[in-house]
């Protein structure tokens, strides 16, 4: 551009130049009615005044476009010593930024949610290869199926890990990266190990003739019709269930299942097409592409099953923690008295202690009085608050309120594994990975492990219905970019396709 600048100005005072040669010999002169005083004293010397005015203007703009050029080839030459980085970059990146481990990062994310999506539709897989051939002949890839798992598990305990800062060096935080994803790659070579086997099992590759000369890809697809019509029977009841609990319970018991039916009938639509398509194929001897779209079907079963057995599991939660809160409440007063009785712990200061008590009892008076106001009420949200209020008062105690403090958390865990489970085309790894490390405190059976556990399981739910909210619903198109609760995952992970439904498990 200031190369331009200068050469337009150079053109210009060439031109300016060039024009009293162009015009003094050819033009006559023009008559100026009345002149004046100042006109008559401009026209006694034309000769020697008229060049000496015609070269200053010229002189001016070559003047001004050489040093213009001049100014930006010396900035040009500076900024080319003082930077850093190759190519015309710039210096460091601004506040903000994506840190320098985005790639890696972006990659382990991914590795998560593929090897996560994997497992999941493989257990799908399982409980359909049971249905037809027996929990004995499907006991091997049930054991490499528990193998990937365990693979995948610790690759989430990694990452969550890496989320809270440790490792704390960058080098050991790119080993850290590349360990997940080596363990989320070898939970994927777990299962490809026996995938041959298994898809022989399921008659999926070959046709082999059955009773009656049945092909095992159409004795497959009538095992999953059985599952589809039983499914298809219970949504009314379901739906009954679900209006039951919204009439008996406060909106917030059962705010994560209120679209439950609806969805479990989409799929269940989507099921009717793809097994009438496998059935089909099946019919034309193309096994290929029968098991494409019988996966599809089992996989839209599955996440129907897990949607209306979500509303029944509610049910008995619910009813369950209404049993319950009395005799909470009853165990909680007597464990806040016989902490008063007794000197105060030599970690906890005396204030801390008295402060404590004090929000807990207000906490106490707070639920007594809600659940006597004849309102509804949501029952785990009420045993939620004593174990939080209670538990920072009395810690590490058992009795009842470890019992309602188990039932808390296993309620949030479930609830988050369903969103994850039925909308896995569109939730992060990071929503996954909260929610693994809620399992895992959950499995080691230490008491003091589950309220962090249920804290966890909220936030993974939380995570997730922001994931789906953002992203969509995963039938909507072939491919949904994933999103990890607030920041985006930066890339395309495999979704459920409309045409084939989510990718195989084995």
């Amino acid at each position: 551009m200031r190369v331009a600048h200068a050469l337009v100005g150079g053109a210009a005072g060439l031109v300016w130049l060039v024009l009293p040669w162009m015009t003094s010999e050819n033009d006559a002169p023009v008559a100026i009615k009345e002149p004046g005083a100042t006109a008559s004293a401009a026209a006694a010397d034309p000769a020697d005044e008229s060049s000496g005015a015609d070269l200053v203007l010229p002189v001016v703009a070559v003047g001004a476009a050489g040093a213009l050029a001049g100014y930006g080839y010396i900035r040009r030459v500076r900024r080319t010593r003082d930077r850093t980085t190759p190519g015309g970059a710039s210096g460091p990146p601004p506040p903000g930024s994506s840190p320098p481990l985005a790639g890696p990062d972006e990659e382990a994310q991914r590795a998560l949610v593929r090897a996560d999506d994997r497992l999941r539709a493989g257990r799908g897989e399982l409980a359909f290869a049971e249905a037809r051939s027996g929990a004995g002949a499907v006991a091997p890839f049930r054991a490499a199926w528990e193998e990937a798992e365990r693979e995948w598990a610790a690759a989430a305990r990694m990452r969550q890990r890496y989320d809270h800062g440790e490792p704390a060096e960058d080098a050991a935080r790119r080993h850290a990266l590349a360990g997940i994803v080596g363990r989320c790659e070898e939970a994927g070579r777990r299962m490809d190990a026996v995938a041959g086997d298994f898809a022989r099992l399921r008659g999926l590759t070959e046709e082999a003739a059955g009773p009656g000369g049945v092909s095992a890809a159409e004795t497959a697809v009538g095992v999953a019709e059985e599952r589809f019509r039983e499914l298809a029977g219970r949504t009314r009841a379901v739906d009954a269930v679900l209006d039951g609990l919204r009439a008996r319970y406060a909106p917030t018991a059962t705010a994560a299942f209120v679209g439950n039916v609806e969805q479990a009938r989409d799929r269940l639509v989507f099921a009717t097409v793809r097994l009438n398509q496998a059935r089909q194929s099946a019919d034309a001897g193309d096994a290929e592409r029968a098991a494409r779209r019988l996966r599809a079907a089992e996989g839209a079963v599955a996440q129907a099953a897990v949607l209306l057995d979500g509303i029944d599991r509610r049910a008995d939660e619910l009813r369950t923690a209404e049993r319950t809160v009395p005799a909470v409440l009853t165990g909680a007063q007597a464990e806040l008295a016989r902490v008063r009785r007794e000197a105060p712990a030599d970690d906890v200061p005396a204030g801390e202690l008295s402060s404590r008590l004090r929000n807990a009892d207000a906490v106490l008076a707070s639920v007594r009085q809600e659940i006597t106001a004849r309102q509804p009420y949501d029952p785990q949200a009420v045993l939620r608050r004593v174990v939080r209020a209670v538990g920072a008062a009395v810690p590490g105690r058992g009795g009842v309120l470890a019992a309602a403090a188990l039932m808390v958390a296993r309620a949030s865990v479930a609830a988050a594994d369903d969103q994850v489970a039925t909308h896995r085309g569109a939730v992060g790894a990071t929503a996954r990975t909260r929610l693994a490390e809620a399992r895992r405190l959950l499995a080691d059976g230490d008491p003091a492990d589950r309220a962090p556990a249920d804290a966890l399981a909220l936030e993974a739910l939380d995570l997730a219905e922001r994931d789906v909210r953002a992203h969509g619903n995963p039938y909507a198109g072939p491919e949904v970019t994933a999103g990890t609760g607030g920041a985006v995952l930066g890339g395309i992970v495999p979704a459920e396709d409309p045409e084939e439904g989510p990718p195989a498990g084995f």
